[in-house]
């Protein structure tokens, strides 16, 4: 056992296991992210889930490890499909907007608490993407509309789109029950 999980009080095996639900759950999203429901024409899309997948790693083993998670996700973002402007627009695109949603982690002990972590998970992206679209894309929003209102309709469309969509997923009794079990199967022992 090492110095760190000592003071820590977990075992390196229950880190490993962290760090490989945790990859799993990042290919999940990557993969999935390729399956686009919508896609709108100045980039944003609807996916088969891929936002679920970085939520529920921040639900299962806390915010440090999904704002982690979701950033990492968001590297491998700009790696796969980049469009950079600036490094603060990356930034602020790719892993401050998938990190956000590792918040996820802070609702794990509520009821109902992986449908209000993704929801505060998705908000965050949300925000990081309008603040995106004003500081950075305001130059496209049409004449005599407001940036802001611009970007929170261009965002909200597919984030809000896929959200809803996920949401109503969640409450299918065969995912409820498929997630409860693999819930089981993250717990640290």
């Amino acid at each position: 056992m090492s110095k760190s999980s000592i003071k820590t009080g977990t075992s390196s095996s229950a880190v490993t296991k962290k760090l490989v639900f945790s990859a799993v759950g990042i290919a999940l999203a990557m993969v999935t992210s390729y399956i686009k429901v919508w896609e709108m024409p100045m980039g944003g899309s609807v996916t088969l889930l891929s936002m679920l997948f970085i939520c529920l790693i921040g639900y299962w083993y806390g915010p440090k490890y999904g704002i982690l998670a979701g950033a990492a996700y968001g590297i491998l973002q700009f790696v796969v499909d980049p469009y950079m402007l600036s490094i603060p627009q990356v930034a602020l695109d790719y892993p401050l907007a998938f990190g956000a949603l590792g918040l996820s982690g802070f609702f794990s002990d509520r009821k109902y608490g992986l449908q209000t972590g993704y929801i505060v998970g998705v908000l965050g992206r949300f925000i990081c993407s309008l603040l995106s679209g004003v500081i950075f894309f305001a130059s496209y929003t049409p004449d005599g509309m407001n940036p802001w209102a611009y970007s929170a309709l261009y965002q909200g469309s597919y984030l809000g789109a896929e959200a809803v969509i996920t949401l109503v997923i969640l409450t299918l009794p065969p995912v409820t029950k498929a997630l409860k079990h693999v819930k089981v199967q993250t717990v640290i022992q």
